[in-house]
């Protein structure tokens, strides 16, 4: 399967309301769609960052009650995980797909990390802040950006990354949210375009070390 498009269908899959059920809807609809996403994006990501990249489709193992609101394919430099790293996502969820970058809670070095975005932060919060849509999501799952960057002054988009080390839960996630209804008019290439737009602006912090 190429880069699919993803389908009104797909996204109301996420109002289910048994997990059971939802479970499988997302196991025979969505999850094949993410490992096609996984297979196109991943050379993409490699080149982005450097080195090879691997691609995790969520599983949701953890769950045995309560049916996620959302799913998602990540991509990062590790074949066993990415939780622990900078990693890139692609979100499919009730309203909305998002194209995302995160440095999450189980990333394995946050202190350091935080350094050093704080040390390049003349150089990256320019090009973040003219970006148009880019958005911070205080929240992995939050489909509703908490603010767009543009909006915000340099400095306060600098303290964002204050966010990863400020909760022993605290992340950082920026990217691009596009509403289902969006979609609706939206060809596979546009997807692509969009998620690879979208890593592209973000491969700084990816690589930052």
């Amino acid at each position: 399967m190429p880069f699919p498009a993803f389908s009104p269908a797909d996204f109301k899959v996420f109002e289910i309301p048994g997990f059971a059920e939802r479970m499988e809807a997302i196991k025979h609809r969505i999850r094949p769609k993410l490992e096609a996403v996984g297979r196109a994006l991943s050379p993409d990501v490699g080149r982005l960052g450097g080195a090879e990249a691997f691609t995790h489709v969520a599983r949701h193992m953890r769950r045995t009650v309560n049916p996620p609101d959302d799913t998602w394919v990540a991509f990062a430099g590790d074949k066993r995980g990415y939780k622990k790293h900078c990693h890139f996502k692609v979100a499919v969820s009730r309203g909305a797909i998002r194209f995302l970058f995160e440095a999450g809670p189980e990333h394995a070095d946050k202190k350091r990390w935080t350094a050093a975005w704080k040390r390049d932060a003349p150089k990256l919060v320019p090009v973040l802040r003219r970006a148009r849509g880019l958005a911070w999501f205080k929240n992995e799952h939050d489909e509703t950006p908490s603010a767009i960057l543009s909006d915000l002054p340099a400095e306060v988009v600098t303290r964002l990354a204050d966010e990863l080390t400020r909760t022993r839960d605290g992340q950082l996630v920026l990217g691009r949210v596009v509403t289902a209804a969006d979609t609706a008019r939206w060809k596979p290439a546009d997807y692509a375009h969009a998620a690879r737009e979208t890593f592209a602006l973000l491969a700084p912090l990816y690589r930052l070390r």
